[in-house]
């Protein structure tokens, strides 16, 4: 299969690209599709506003026309889903969201999901994004660990808030899947899944995982 699976991270950071490209490696094999996980030059270091947001739509877009033809699938690894409809728009490839494939995940895997953000800031902007998707009468709560995307790297602090969150979610707001609110976050699915006791999603696995799927399916139609 030649036709790869790009994963665009927006944000220019390689330690959050490295760490994408470490938990989607499960999803990689012989027959392919290739998954290819690159950063935005263009990006900021992490997105955490809804001025980052804006700002690396139309970077994103010229790095997909780049890519558009050896392209079997994007995925956009940002879980505020930058330029998702625009991309969808412009490529005549399939495009998934981290933050749309992650929740609808979680909601196979539970009843109430919560969602496990980095900073106070990014919770109104995932509320906008969860009501637009009609989700919020399965919807638990979204709390913040308080860390940035840079911070995100010392594993003794964040794992520890993620936890402490994650119990949260489950005890006080009766989640009973978590989403983790970061491709930054990556690293710590296993272990927090472990700690807290109920299922949690990578939302960059679940977009890849389905990206994967629809490539797979449509070269086998074509075969």
């Amino acid at each position: 299969m030649s036709s790869s699976v790009y994963v665009i991270n927006p944000n220019s950071s390689q330690t959050v690209t490295a760490a994408i490209d470490a938990a989607v490696a499960p999803l990689r094999s012989t027959d392919g599709p290739d998954i290819v996980c690159l950063s935005l030059a263009e990006g900021p270091p992490g997105i955490q506003s809804q001025r980052d947001v804006d700002g690396v739509i139309m970077p994103m877009l010229r790095k997909a026309s780049e890519l558009e033809e050896s392209a079997g699938a994007f995925v956009v690894a940002c879980f505020s889903d930058p330029g998702l409809h625009a991309l969808r728009e412009q490529s005549r490839r399939r495009v998934f969201g981290i933050a749309e494939c992650g929740v609808l995940t979680a909601l196979t895997l539970g009843q109430r999901f919560g969602v496990i953000a980095i900073l106070p800031t990014s919770v109104p902007r995932h509320l906008r994004y969860f009501g637009a998707m009609g989700v919020m009468d399965r919807f638990a709560a979204d709390l913040p660990i308080g860390l940035g995307v840079a911070e995100l790297s010392d594993e003794g602090k964040t794992l520890g808030r993620m936890i402490e969150v994650g119990r949260t979610l489950k005890t006080a707001h009766g989640a009973d899947a978590l989403v983790m609110g970061c491709a930054g976050m990556a690293r710590y699915r296993a272990t927090l899944e472990e700690a807290v006791g109920i299922p949690i999603v990578e939302p960059t696995q679940a977009a890849v995982a389905m990206a994967v799927g629809h490539v797979r399916l449509s070269q086998a139609l074509e075969s």
